[in-house]
């Protein structure tokens, strides 16, 4: 699968990667996936299903961290399958390219990880679409270098995602002057709505974040011209396993990717 075919393409509209934040079963992943391309294809948005089969990355040794590496795989090419969408999920080890590329079209990159040149090389050879997630110390202009590691394994399907940049211990911001900066790299580019609200190294260990900031976030986004919008989004995110503080309530979903696609067609006009 290449972007083009990810995307549709689409000339006067967002693409948008959106689901869990992990994979907490199958009914779950499912329910919620349907939800969303019910949606999108009402507004006539791309598509992709994101859903973490593993957390690697967690504050605490006692927080959840999956269901079982191949179960939840599993649950993404069942997704895949039935709803005939293409799905996304993080890696985070060189070993782990191979295995994921057998069951998602897109393999991501954490940000924390997008300097690892071994994990950007065995992703890359895959010839799967690669997300990058810009590491939240790196400047827009940086994003260049991990952009070239993938390339040099002759694959050009790159996006990049922003999703904010450490100001401080405990906050992120986001610098929209780099979406066009990293668009200007020729690949497309991704704005993180809630991971960019997230309020990490709380002293819970629990990370925290701003979901009633999601919609200004979103629409400075679309306003700037980003090619896509990246949401994670859960039926409750009180009780969700993993970044429950910054995710998308399902049920704000449609009236959220509404007021966006307006924008969208405002922008568009300009």
């Amino acid at each position: 699968m290449t972007i083009e075919q990810l995307t549709k393409n689409p000339k006067d509209n967002f693409f948008l990667l959106a689901g869990p934040c992990v994979i907490e079963g199958e009914d779950m992943a499912l329910r919620i996936a349907e939800r969303i391309v019910t949606i999108t294809n009402k507004l006539n948005i791309p598509f992709v299903f994101k859903g973490s089969y593993r957390k690697a990355n967690r504050s605490r040794l006692d927080s959840f961290t999956g269901i079982g590496d191949i179960k939840a795989l599993k649950v993404l090419k069942k997704v895949s399958d039935t709803f005939h969408i293409p799905t996304v999920t993080d890696i985070h080890a060189a070993e782990e390219a191979k295995l994921a590329a057998e069951y998602v079209d897109v393999l991501q990159i954490p940000a924390f990880l997008c300097r690892q040149t071994d994990l950007l090389v065995a992703a890359g050879e895959t010839g799967k679409i690669i997300n990058i997630k810009k590491g939240q110390f790196l400047s827009p202009k940086a994003m260049r270098f991990a952009i070239n590691k993938v390339e040099e394994t002759g694959n050009k399907e790159v996006m990049v995602t922003e999703r904010g940049t450490t100001f401080g211990y405990q906050d992120l911001v986001i610098d929209y002057r780099g979406i066009p900066e990293m668009q200007s790299f020729g690949f497309p580019v991704i704005l993180d709505v809630t991971h960019s609200l997230q309020q990490p190294n709380q002293t819970s260990g629990v990370t925290g974040g701003l979901p009633q900031m999601i919609e200004t976030v979103a629409k400075a986004g679309v306003a700037v011209g980003v090619d896509g919008l990246f949401i994670e989004t859960h039926e409750n995110p009180s009780v969700a396993k993993s970044d429950g503080a910054n995710m998308l309530q399902l049920d704000l979903l449609e009236d959220l990717l509404t007021h966006l696609v307006a924008i969208r067609q405002v922008v568009n006009k300009q």
